[in-house]
């Protein structure tokens, strides 16, 4: 009887050896990332993505250590091209590049190492991690605007029917009792991105079919600006009441309460969809 292959293990120390040595050439950058998720509001997700990246990495183990490793030296050319761009990047001051270096170099050093085969099995939890770093400035002024100004509209159309006199001039609305202004933090951009990020999380856990995974992710959008534009106007009802729930503890909790709906709304509309496609399938197979 021929002897069992023996069972292939999990390479620790070549693993620890290559994070290691990333971690101390991209030690700069990523403290930076690390202080950009503690004092940007908006990227408080930013701690979650590596942790569930590395999560999703380890379920897929077994698949990763039957796969046999294929070097290849286009890796090495990605591993140059992302110290490069960190070198371009720290003298130019742009962080966005500087960030986002890491995960280049990152996906050069598994080409290297382990192969094509590999970097396709890794290729959600390795795009995954661009959640974790913060969008251009450039790119957030151009949304963070447009964003405050449709959660004015909608605050004040609503406010409006709800027989409250408002007055909108762009991003500020002139209540009775208290003038609301929607600045960028109240733009929703930051529900905006952790709901984005947590809708493929959802999606990969719970759906296998791909295009139910993009309707989900495009379905963010819609979900956090009426969100947002609710928000908004919850807290102009409440400023009618007392105009000093517009800001503090207050103004903070109810954007984390809405966070959660909107996240529920999602479930729920996942939910929906799933439903309706099993109607359809026995609707079907009754015919």
């Amino acid at each position: 009887m021929a002897p069992a292959p023996p069972k292939t293990q999990i390479p620790w120390i070549s693993l620890s050896w290559f994070g290691l040595l990333i971690a101390a050439c991209y030690a700069p950058a990523l403290y930076s990332l690390a202080s950009v998720w503690v004092n940007n509001a908006d990227m408080g997700h930013g701690f979650f993505v590596p942790l569930i990246s590395a999560f999703i990495i380890w379920q897929k183990r077994e698949e990763l250590l039957a796969i046999e490793p294929k070097p290849n030296l286009w890796g090495l050319v990605v591993v140059l091209l992302g110290g490069a761009q960190l070198i371009a990047a720290t003298l130019g001051v742009e962080l966005f590049l500087t960030h986002t270096a890491i995960i280049i170099t990152l996906i050069g050093v598994i080409w290297l190492l382990r192969g094509t085969e590999t970097l396709k099995v890794l290729a959600f939890p390795l795009f995954l991690l661009l959640f974790m770093v913060p969008i251009p400035t450039i790119v957030y002024n151009r949304i963070t605007f447009p964003l405050q100004l449709i959660a004015s509209r909608m605050a004040a159309g609503a406010l409006d029917l709800l027989g409250i006199p408002v007055l909108r001039d762009g991003n500020i609305l002139e209540l009775p009792h208290q003038t609301l202004s929607v600045v960028e933090a109240c733009s929703g951009i930051r529900s905006l991105l952790s709901l984005t990020f947590l809708s493929l999380v959802y999606g990969y856990f719970f759906e296998k079919r791909i295009w139910v995974r993009v309707v989900l992710f495009a379905s963010t959008i819609p979900i956090a600006i009426v969100a947002n534009g609710s928000r908004v106007t919850f807290t102009g009802i409440m400023t009618q009441i007392k105009p000093e729930l517009a800001e503090g503890f207050f103004h903070e909790s109810t954007g984390w309460v809405i966070f959660i709906v909107a996240l529920i709304i999602l479930v729920l509309f996942h939910q929906l969809i799933v439903r309706t496609l099993n109607f359809l399938a026995a609707k079907r197979a009754r015919a």
